[in-house]
């Protein structure tokens, strides 16, 4: 059995055959249980050096609402990227092996210019996918859509919403599904209504805004006489319009990754979401965007973040952030601790602390840009934080709706989940890797033994912005589901 032990400050190490926790020394009770440099909680019994660590006896420290203040890390506010590493990324990490190395340093040694083949669209965006896409204003054409796509071979997703919600609620579902319809990796969009719903067509439009009307095409099902066949005509009409786009060379910064996890074990901290960070800080040193989301998973790592905002009004915004989602857990009469899952549990993770500081590694140490609600999409190079639960349906969609090109979604446990857009695997230990090699896209395990995945795993992200199919595109694995917080009519 090997251990590694993540920072020097570490009173517990992470067994490599499990990903649970084993104490290097003694934790008497009360005291707090130390991983990637930070408190993961504490001991509710004495436990001896070499014991295993896990919810028998230990607990999370999380409360309720806190107070913040601005605390910017060196060279962090104001600048442009990170050139301090952070307590707990992988320079953390990797110091252990003599390996230790800041974001600056990474990027700058990395700084030529990168292209990407992509296709540019008439507003100045870049899509990575020319796809074809029926977007609904309502559940009850769910599948309607559904044999509209298996006809043509379009994109459909189904979602309950649309009608028969008030207020903030239904105008987070106008905004999600605005992002979508406006989304460049679609090269033509089919809206498709009913025509009775709250969210009608002609409503529809007025939070859609301006769109190319060439295409972006509407049809409404209640007063077409035969809406398959009109469905399938305007279909075609896309596909020949999308058909004359070709790729061009644009650079790099033009890219928009999202980053996610889900099923995540005692590895995940590790070796996917470290990699995964490494590839955001390279992307924001190139000029790109990437946008970090699952609030609840920031509980306990937030502070991190907040230090490595720009500005005083970014750091506002992400205590916004932050204590805002406390309080929505708090008017539902939930703890905002109940989290992690029984996977992540059985995978060697034990408290939400634990979780987020391993959780947010996957924003490398970049400065924080800006933070985004339900619906607003990236406009900010750099590293970007999102509103959001860690559901994974519901993460996946706002990255998408935000207008991220692809996603990354590490994990441990394994899932086939796949976006609208294409959603790269990354499995956090070789077992799941080789198990499941219809799901997970690239093997992060070997980071376990010392393996540098940088270049390998950047120079595959590129190849899928430019058309590598990633296994949920194969699978034709494509969701979304929509955020819901208010009353059903």
């Amino acid at each position: 059995m090997g251990l590694i032990r993540i920072h020097p400050s570490d009173n517990v190490a992470v067994d490599t055959a499990t990903g649970h926790k084993q104490a290097l020394a003694l934790i008497p009770c009360g005291s707090d249980v130390v991983k990637y440099g930070f408190p993961i909680g504490h001991a509710t019994a004495d436990i001896k050096a070499g014991e295993h660590v896990h919810t028998h006896n230990m607990a999370t420290n999380l409360g309720e609402l806190l107070t913040y203040e601005y605390a910017p890390d060196a060279g962090v506010a104001g600048s442009d990227m990170a050139r301090n590493g952070v307590a707990g990324t992988t320079a953390g990490i990797e110091a252990e092996s003599g390996k230790a190395e800041t974001s600056a340093e990474y990027t700058s040694a990395q700084s030529t210019t990168h292209t990407i083949m992509a296709y540019v669209r008439p507003n100045g965006d870049i899509g990575i996918r020319n796809d074809i896409w029926i977007i609904n204003t309502v559940g009850c054409v769910n599948k309607l859509a559904e044999t509209l796509a298996r006809r043509t071979g379009a994109f459909s997703f189904a979602h309950p919403y649309g009608c028969s919600q008030l207020g903030g609620d239904h105008e987070t579902t106008q905004k999600i599904l605005r992002g979508l319809v406006k989304h460049p990796n679609a090269g033509g969009v089919l809206v498709l209504g009913l025509g009775c719903e709250n969210n009608n067509i002609e409503e529809f439009r007025k939070v859609l805004g301006p769109v190319d009307e060439e295409r972006v095409r509407f049809l409404n099902a209640q007063t077409c006489e035969d809406e398959l066949e009109e469905g399938v005509r305007i279909i075609e009409e896309l596909k020949a319009i999308a058909a004359k786009d070709v790729r061009v060379s644009v650079p790099v910064s033009r890219l928009k990754i999202g980053l996610k996890c889900g099923g995540s074990d005692g590895f995940s901290g590790i070796t996917a979401n470290p990699l995964i960070g490494r590839l955001s800080d390279w992307l924001c040193a190139q000029g790109g965007s990437t946008v970090l989301t699952e609030v609840p998973e920031m509980f306990g790592a937030e502070t991190i973040l907040m230090n490595r905002c720009v500005n005083r009004k970014v750091f506002d915004k992400t205590v916004g952030l932050i204590n805002g989602f406390k309080e929505y857990f708090t008017r539902h009469g939930q703890v905002i601790y109940e989290n992690p899952s029984p996977g992540n549990k059985a995978g060697g993770i034990t408290t939400l602390e634990e979780k987020s500081l391993g959780c947010t590694q996957k924003g490398g140490t970049s400065p924080v840009v800006d933070v985004l609600d339900y619906g607003d999409t990236v406009t900010k190079a750099g590293l970007n934080l999102l509103n959001g639960p860690g559901n994974d349906m519901v993460a996946v969609t706002n990255l998408t709706a935000a207008g991220c090109h692809m996603i990354l979604f590490s994990t441990g446990r394994g899932t086939p989940l796949g976006a609208p857009v294409p959603t790269v695997k990354i499995g956090t230990n070789r077992e799941i890797s080789e198990r499941k090699k219809n799901w997970i896209d690239f093997d992060a395990g070997p980071m376990i033994d010392g393996a540098d995945l940088a270049e390998e795993f950047i120079a595959y992200c590129l190849q899928v912005a430019e058309g590598r199919e990633t296994n949920n595109e194969r699978n034709g694995y494509r969701e979304i589901a929509i955020f819901k917080d208010g009353v059903t009519l």
